[in-house]
């Protein structure tokens, strides 16, 4: 066998797959089970399968080094995370009420502003907001939503608990990527997928047609919705590209696009004008508009901002919405969701120390070797911290930060992340830490809200890292919600099946197809 896992060294943090050195969690047995009855051959065979599919499939990322633009093949673990169903439905009815909250704060944040007037969220923190739109002040878009796509990350502590570590409502991306893990995964375990009942998460681009076709601003059958994006040499257009193909919608650049002199948005094509109902938007506020925001910007479209404070045409995300994308507001969102739905949040905050506040500069300041330092507004894992690792030197120039501009930082303590076992190159399992980005549709109420099945597990592929993100050296898992019980019910179905044979059993078109 190429595995035993009794020598799978677990004990450190808490592992998604196994409760100690060979005893698999409930969830996992099947998949323990099958793994370790195969030959290191069968091992690599897999292996080498999932990364030609990724090849096939043309699943790559885009990595910006030294001022040039490297495609590269997804990094792809094949032993996938796996979380019972009883605990994710508690997990995503915390996303649902999370979301719904943040939608009624952008609401109040761009009208009638009650939560800065009853003392509950700061107005300075407001005032120096550099997401805070003040083009979008007066606006109410369709059913009071902003952020129609959000991605939360999630992780888990060393005493199982699962936090929010951040909110992304600007232009969430990740979600194509989840899919095609799973594509990837069913070519290369098929016979898993007979075995359990694994839920599925295809369904998630006919969801997003479904929620961008609810906020068209004309009452039609199928309004003509595109997907904007900035272009090839973004570092997401193969999402862009992947979820305009899969929706069945026209992927645009801003050269596309006009607004005529009715307001209207039109798509330019070789048989005229056609008007544009929705806009599913991937780029940033600042360049989708250079009448409204950056005057250089050629990304965008002209008199866009115009058109959808009109109500001419609809767009996703809102502009606006990431005011609430702030790892300083992040801190707030316990008291949003008491203060607009009068509940306690489901899934907790990691507790965090914020800088502006001068207690907490102070203890921050003190004890920086000690915490993870985040500026408000960067994303991917740059310009972040990581006190336990840093160099004295990085202390001391993270203090100077601070000090300069205290709104712009906020610390929370150092967190053993879950891990979960990882095949390396040498063909041994090892643990590696991990966090989960589900994927969240809001329509206007919590109970038409989606949540996918699961998430983009993402893994830091260095040994002691904590650092997921792809650009950053981070891989992926598949992931898998798993019902426990018919799980374990249907575990001896792969009992006396030869790996070899089982392998071959599907052909790749009916295991891409089928779900579970």
């Amino acid at each position: 066998m190429a595995i035993d896992w009794r020598q799978y060294r677990c004990e450190n943090f808490y592992d998604e797959l196994f409760e100690s050195p060979g005893k698999a969690r409930p969830a996992a047995r099947t998949l323990a089970d099958y793994l370790d009855d195969l030959t290191e051959p069968e091992l690599a065979e897999r292996r080498l399968a999932a990364e030609l599919a990724i090849k096939v499939m043309g699943i790559s990322f885009t990595v910006y080094s030294e001022g040039k633009n490297v495609d590269r093949a997804w990094p792809f673990d094949i032993i996938p995370r796996i979380i019972p169903l009883s605990e994710w439905q508690k997990t995503e009815a915390g996303l649902k009420q999370r979301v719904h909250a943040l939608n009624l704060f952008i609401q109040d944040l761009y009208n009638e502003q009650k939560i800065i007037k009853d003392g509950v969220f700061p107005a300075d923190l407001l005032n120096e907001s550099v997401n805070f739109r003040k083009q979008c002040v007066g606006v109410k878009p369709a059913n009071g939503v902003w952020a129609h796509i959000c991605g939360s990350d999630l992780v888990r502590d060393k005493d199982g608990t699962m936090y929010v570590l951040e909110d992304n409502l600007r232009v969430p991306s990740g979600v194509s990527y989840m899919v095609e893990n799973r594509l990837v995964t069913k070519r290369v375990f098929p016979e898993l997928f007979e075995a359990q009942t694994i839920l599925p998460v295809d369904e998630y681009p006919a969801q997003l047609y479904d929620t961008l076709c609810a906020i068209s601003p004309r009452p039609l059958d199928q309004p003509n919705v595109v997907l904007l994006t900035p272009g090839i040499f973004n570092s997401a257009y193969f999402e862009h590209a992947y979820l305009a193909q899969q929706m069945g919608i026209e992927l645009v650049e801003g050269s596309d696009l006009f607004v005529a002199d009715d307001d209207c948005v039109y798509m330019r094509t070789i048989h005229g004008p056609k008007r544009v109902d929705v806009i599913y938007r991937r780029i940033d506020d600042l360049f989708l508009d250079p009448e409204a925001f950056n005057p250089d910007s050629i990304l965008g479209v002209k008199g866009l901002m115009r058109s959808w404070i009109s109500n001419k045409v609809a767009l996703a995300n809102c502009p606006g919405a990431g005011v609430a994308d702030d790892k300083v507001v992040y801190a707030f969102v316990p008291k949003m969701i008491k203060y607009y739905l009068d509940q306690d949040p489901i899934i907790p905050n990691v507790p965090s120390y914020l800088c502006m506040d001068p207690k907490d500069r102070s203890y921050v300041l003190a004890n920086i070797d000690k915490l993870v330092v985040k500026p408000a507004n960067e994303s991917g894992g740059y310009g972040m911290l990581i006190g336990p690792r840093a160099s004295k030197e990085e202390h001391d120039k993270f203090r100077k930060l601070i000090e300069a501009n205290p709104r712009n930082y906020m610390a929370q303590p150092t967190l053993a992340l879950s891990t979960a076992p990882t095949l390396m190159e040498d063909g041994t399992v090892e643990p590696r830490h991990l966090d989960l980005r589900p994927f969240i549709l809001s329509r206007g109420d919590i109970d038409s809200t989606y949540v996918t099945m699961g998430g983009l597990t993402r893994v830091a592929m260095v040994r002691g890292s904590l650092v997921v993100n792809s650009s950053q050296g981070g891989g992926a898992k598949d992931t898998w919600i798993v019902d426990t019980d018919d799980g374990l019910s249907q575990s001896q179905t792969l009992g006396g099946m030869s790996q070899s044979q089982s392998f071959g059993s599907n052909s790749p078109k009916d295991s891409a197809k089928e779900e579970g």
